[in-house]
């Protein structure tokens, strides 16, 4: 049997390591086919982050009993690799320890702990899958549709197989210790060796080699079935994670929200200044696999099946075609299948290439569901909410990806939906989405009760007052977040605040256009508002769209311009903090006990992580009750307006404004708040439709938490 043991296991643990460390090889090769991007600035910052996100398990925590189910799970896997030493030495010898740490305590106890816990975690998560299969009642609403579910079971069942043979061997141990044996030694598992007592030493010896050989035949065909399967990332995950954290955008741990990065050229950001110099056949933008950075390929890689980012996609909870995760698995199958025609040295080894290889080449990259890689419905419904780089345990960069895509669809192939022109001939012509003239920015002020200040006009530069107010095109020209733009400013004036405007001077920041992939028209707009910034010593901004917050904050340091930006909510709540401005109780008591429900805007909350500042308004309102919808923060559920698919129809599924509008209702709440005009827009318009069929309370209004501030410090005492 021992030799028999060491004859299988040796030969099988050979094949494993030749085939995995080609394999290792080979994906390296195919990530080095992307682009260059810098990834490699703060290193230690860097590992600090690394060590914080698999120590901690913070990214798996966000849904916290999966996160600590895994937690157990994968500190199993790491700390009992010395388990599989110790089964090669006992193929020799079934005495043999391990040398220096021998049977030291306190190792027994970490081991035998972390592989009753490892067990009993991986059968819990073996029980979860089981139970939101998509082919049960959730069908495409379970995480997991769309995953290769026989490369999760195996994975599962070989990690149970492998403790099961460490509880084994263990209680083995224990019985062949005889009278020696120790309970002190075994804790966890020397009632497995008392159950075997009476046994003899050639059996218990004999059963110790073929647990070992059973114990590292299960592990090497683990590492031979996924070095077959390089695009396994349900496995393969488990390497490459580390280097796809380490090497993740922000190096202190942020997500790859708020900023879109710029188009990159060879690692550097292209100058638009100087187009004219750009190399013609520069790709503007992601047309083939091998457009994306070796960073997005690495993340294909990395992909672990999980479905956590479908699960919370508002297009795909609304029937839509895109997922982030089919969208991932898509590019990394289309990768590493393209790969070997791109790694090729010679037209003649490219040439004996298979036909499916061939295949794979001629494929376009974004197009018709049943001819391309990504279907082109699926790229255009992104709302860019950021949800699926929220929710992923391995920090994938989904925005960035589909951003890219859309780039290049638009400045190269100009194949972008129709609705999309009358975007860009507003921003391009008029300086607003909506084409409205510029003479009409100052509208909103006319009935204002006081001045509002202007810059060139009522005051020569803005280091005369303490905040320029970026009112925005929504807050301009669109009716109901003209209203949200009075109420700030009103109660700005009643706090004692010096504040003005660009008025016909502020143009969009263009973030509509960035959102929908054309660049150039981003830049055209930027390049003119940091002109304006300039010139007028911007320094201090409060704006009242989340959209623009976002993008003068985050965005706008990439023309060299750097404001200090504030969320509107976060100014008042200060205001109120100061005791500039005083709720007052409402002095009829039929008023009292209004709820108030809060929506999230995906640009505020997830992109730039303010959640407090409005609802600790909203708690201060004398009178009003908080109450927080299901999906809230950092889970909040998309208004569907981002991406700019304000401008766009929804033709497909149930549109996202009444899915969100209809959680929102259910909560019971009298007003419905938000903190960006697009919500406002789009909670509006998904209210008129439940009113309409009776699903709502007439009475229920849609409100930015400005407007119900000033109502509440407006009242009479």
């Amino acid at each position: 049997m021992q030799i028999f043991a060491i004859v299988v296991s040796l030969t099988v643990a050979l094949i494993g390591v030749a085939l995995f460390a080609k394999t290792i090889g080979h994906m390296v090769s195919v990530i080095r086919l992307g682009q260059p991007v810098k990834r490699a600035d703060e290193p230690v910052q860097r590992s600090v982050t690394l060590a914080k996100e698999t120590l901690l398990h913070t990214r798996m925590l966000q849904w916290s009993h999966i996160g600590v189910l895994h937690w157990f799970v994968a500190f199993g896997f790491i700390g009992l690799f010395l388990s599989l030493v110790t089964a090669f030495g006992q193929l020799f010898d079934a005495h043999w320890v391990l040398p220096i740490i021998g049977h030291w305590f306190v190792f027994e106890w970490v081991s035998e702990f972390l592989t009753w816990t490892g067990l009993i975690a991986i059968v819990a998560l073996m029980i979860i899958r089981l139970r939101h299969l998509p082919s049960g009642s959730e069908g495409r609403y379970s995480r997991f549709f769309g995953s290769r579910a026989w490369q999760a079971y195996y994975v599962e069942y070989t990690i149970a197989g492998v403790l099961v043979c460490i509880l084994a061997l263990r209680g083995l141990e224990y019985a062949l210790a005889g009278d020696e044996a120790s309970v002190f030694h075994f804790p966890m598992t020397f009632f497995l060796g008392e159950a075997l007592s009476g046994t003899s030493q050639h059996a218990l010896e004999n059963a110790i080699y073929l647990v070992a050989m059973v114990k590292i035949l299960i592990s090497f065909a683990w590492m031979i079935t996924i070095s077959l399967n390089a695009t396994m990332g349900v496995a393969w995950h488990r390497f490459t994670a580390w280097p796809n954290i380490w090497f993740k955008r922000e190096a202190d741990g942020g997500t790859a929200l708020g900023a879109l990065q710029p188009i990159m050229v060879k690692g550097e950001p292209i100058d638009f200044e100087n187009i004219e110099e750009l190399d013609e056949d520069a790709a503007l933008g992601v047309g083939k696999v091998e457009d994306f950075t070796w960073k997005g390929l690495l993340d294909f890689t990395t992909c672990t099946e999980c479905g956590r980012c479908q699960s919370q996609c508002p297009a795909w909870n609304t029937e839509k075609p895109l997922s982030p995760k089919l969208v991932v698995m898509n590019l990394r199958e289309h990768a590493y299948a393209k790969a070997p025609y791109l790694l090729a040295a010679s037209d003649e080894e490219r040439n004996s290439l298979s036909d499916l290889v061939k295949a794979e080449m001629e494929k376009p990259l974004v197009g018709p569901a049943d001819v391309a890689v990504i279907d082109e419905e699926a790229l255009w419904a992104c709302t860019s909410c950021g949800a699926c780089v929220q929710q992923c345990p391995v920090d994938i960069e989904h925005v960035d990806a589909i951003m890219d895509m859309r780039r290049y669809q638009v400045l190269i192939e100009s194949s972008f939906p129709s609705e999309l022109n009358g975007l860009f001939k507003g921003l391009e012509n008029k300086g607003n989405p909506w084409n409205m003239s510029p003479s009409g920015r100052m509208d909103w002020a006319k009935d204002l009760p006081f001045e509002v200040k202007q810059v060139g006009t009522d005051v020569e530069t803005l280091a005369e007052v303490e905040y320029l107010f970026w009112v925005g095109c929504a807050g301009a020209y669109e009716d109901r977040a003209k209203k949200t733009t009075q109420a700030v400013a009103e109660l700005l004036n009643i706090a004692g605040v010096s504040f003005a405007v660009l008025g016909d001077g502020e143009t969009c920041t263009g973030d509509p256009a960035r959102r929908a992939g054309n660049e150039f028209v981003f830049q055209q707009l930027a390049m003119q508002n940091a002109e304006v910034f300039k010139e007028t010593g911007a320094k201090k901004v409060v704006s009242t769209c989340a959209h623009c917050f976002n993008t003068l904050k985050n965005e706008y340091s990439q023309l060299g311009v750097e404001l200090d930006v504030i969320h509107h909510t976060q100014l008042l709540n200060r205001l109120v903090r100061e005791k500039k401005l005083t709720p007052v109780a409402p002095a009829d008591s039929t008023l009292n006990g209004q709820k108030i429900t809060y929506h999230d805007p995906c640009y505020l909350g997830r992109h730039n992580q303010v959640y407090d500042a409005p609802r600790e308004l909203l708690e201060i309102i004398p009178g009003a009750e908080f109450a927080e919808m299901p999906r809230n923060q950092t889970k909040s559920f998309c208004c569907g307006a981002g991406g700019a698919r304000m401008w766009m129809e929804e033709n497909t599924g149930s549109r996202i404004n009444v899915n969100r509008t209809t959680e929102a209702v259910e909560t019971g709440a009298d007003k419905i708040a938000t903190g960006c005009p697009f919500c406002r827009v789009m909670l509006s318009d998904g209210l008129t439709a439940k009113q309409a069929d009776g699903s709502a309370r007439e009475s229920v209004e849609v409100a930015d938490v400005a407007q119900l501030l000033l109502a509440s410090v407006k009242r009479a005492p």
